[in-house]
């Protein structure tokens, strides 16, 4: 389905990176997986080896977990553990999931100002594991807290094409989202051609 409707990539479990890479080998279509998934909690020298193996199995992007619960805490040198993954990473994009459920506005900031200094190339919102997903409060405060260069993933709660339409109006670019196929439906059918306006990764529950 993936390669079918040419989204961005396919996220998948880090075990499953070799298997995606060979079917989606030609379609032009990115293999995403995870690292530190889903609390963040690990230290910053796992996260860091699990990128470089996910790398070298094939994985274009990396949607890693920063350290909730240190963030909360206010332990901003820790949540440095970003740069450690984007080095890993050898260049590859590297996505930096907050959680914002668990965060405050000004949690969510620091956050994503601490991912653009530690040269990560998108902020999201969500794992898709918490109670809540991606809000337009949010991208709107995501979009506001970094620089243009830095895109902003919508991930969580997006299961309609009105959803991620008012989203991207926002300021988000990339959209995690299972139902995936029937927004692509719903798109084509009003008429507005081919492709969306951003582009959606296609993911596996959860992811």
């Amino acid at each position: 389905m993936a390669a079918r409707r040419q989204v961005a990539s396919v996220c998948v479990r880090p075990c499953d990176v070799e298997l995606a890479r060979t079917l989606l080998a030609g379609s032009g279509v990115l293999v995403g997986t995870v690292a530190g998934f889903p609390h963040g909690d690990t230290r910053t020298t796992v996260k860091a080896a699990e990128t470089r193996e996910l790398v070298e199995a094939g994985a274009d992007e990396i949607d890693m977990v920063l350290h909730i619960g240190r963030l909360r805490s206010g332990d901003t040198a820790y949540v440095h553990d970003i740069a450690a993954v984007v080095a890993a990473a050898q260049g590859h994009v590297v996505k930096v999931i907050l959680e914002n459920a668990y965060l405050s506005d000004e949690q969510k900031i620091t956050g994503c100002r601490l991912t653009e200094k530690a040269g990560a190339h998108f902020v999201k919102t969500s794992t898709g594991f918490a109670p809540g997903g991606a809000t337009l409060t949010d991208i709107r405060l995501m979009r506001a807290a970094v620089s243009s260069h830095i895109e902003v993933k919508a991930a969580g709660g997006v299961h309609s094409l009105d959803t991620l339409l008012t989203l991207h109006q926002a300021g988000a670019t990339r959209f995690g989202a299972t139902a995936t196929a029937a927004i692509l439906d719903d798109f084509a059918a009003r008429g507005r051609g081919e492709q969306p306006p951003a582009r959606a990764t296609a993911s596996g529950e959860g992811y």
